[in-house]
């Protein structure tokens, strides 16, 4: 995660609790989002790996809760999740009607 937000090793672990915390609540959305739990689908025994495409869209959606925390947005144009992650999340949703 700190390559995907370009975190030099000198800040060492400052921002590590901050950064875990983004990284778990972006998996718990993508989750939500997919309609199921990646870690029960993905990456167990006699299951495929975990995507790189979910994986990327994880990445994505924290790096950008990490450098826009704030929740207000004056002057620009919001996009409700950086580009792409709706697309990924797409291709992998399962879908059920009942």
């Amino acid at each position: 995660m700190k390559e995907q937000l370009n975190i030099s090793d000198d800040l060492g672990d400052a921002d590590d609790n901050i950064i875990g915390r983004k990284i778990a609540a972006a998996q718990n959305y993508i989750e939500r989002l997919l309609g199921f739990k990646i870690e029960d689908t993905f990456g167990g025994t006699d299951q495929d790996v975990v995507p790189p495409a979910l994986i990327e869209a994880v990445s994505q959606l924290a790096a950008d809760w990490y450098e826009n925390r704030e929740a207000t947005l004056v002057g620009v144009a919001s996009q409700p999740l950086p580009f792409g992650v709706a697309q990924i999340v797409a291709e992998y949703r399962e879908y059920s009607f009942g």
